[in-house]
């Protein structure tokens, strides 16, 4: 972890993004993943809230997200709803949530403290611009091995409760996320039948 270092987007950044995005999440439809204009658009609407972790000029990790206002009497939605023209289009600088659109770690570089990073960078983040809090659609990878057996939302309830292990919800329980429901047909995904699972972290320095 000492010789990683972390900044935030540049549009130079853009094609290497992509090589990470569609190596992490190598069963989802790729045009539904974002593309390297997604990221350069990122790089001009909001750099400061999207991170890059970088070994050398080696890119093996990045974490993404848009300031916007959410409904929670009316949760359901897809990530391409959500972000809009570009993966960052509804981004809303007076927006009450930070949403996060996109984290990915090269497998090689996992279990060095990256992903734990790239949260605290989020919530100082959140924080700083005294935001209600962050909101993600949480990928559940592990899903896969049990979806024949019981539904998302069982599924979720199970993770929660830590009967099950799943390799990304986990971690969030863990960073201080609660899940808030099951988002259905979130990205067009074979492994997960398009299940993501609502997660959210309050902010406790938030005020009116």
């Amino acid at each position: 972890m000492t010789d990683l270092r972390f900044q935030t987007l540049t549009t130079e950044w853009a094609p290497a993004c992509r090589r990470l995005e569609l190596s992490i999440f190598e069963h989802a439809n790729p045009d539904e993943l974002i593309a390297e204009d997604d990221f350069r658009a990122y790089a001009r609407v909001f750099p400061e809230g999207f991170f890059l972790c970088l070994d050398g000029d080696q890119l093996v990790g990045q974490a993404g997200g848009i300031f916007l206002d959410f409904d929670f009497d009316h949760p359901q939605h897809t990530i391409v709803e959500i972000t809009g023209e570009n993966q960052c289009g509804n981004h809303d600088p007076d927006g009450d949530w930070y949403y996060g659109t996109d984290i990915a770690v090269s497998p090689d570089y996992r279990r060095q403290g990256i992903g734990r990073k790239f949260y605290e960078l989020r919530k100082d983040l959140a924080i700083r611009h005294n935001k209600r809090g962050i909101i993600a659609g949480g990928h559940m990878p592990d899903f896969v091995n049990h979806k024949a057996d019981m539904s998302a939302a069982d599924y979720v309830d199970r993770v929660a409760s830590g009967e099950l292990y799943d390799a990304t919800l986990t971690f969030q329980l863990e960073n201080g996320f609660a899940i808030r429901g099951v988002l259905e047909n979130y990205i067009e995904d074979e492994a997960t039948d398009g299940w993501s699972a609502l997660i959210v972290w309050d902010n406790p320095e938030h005020s009116t």
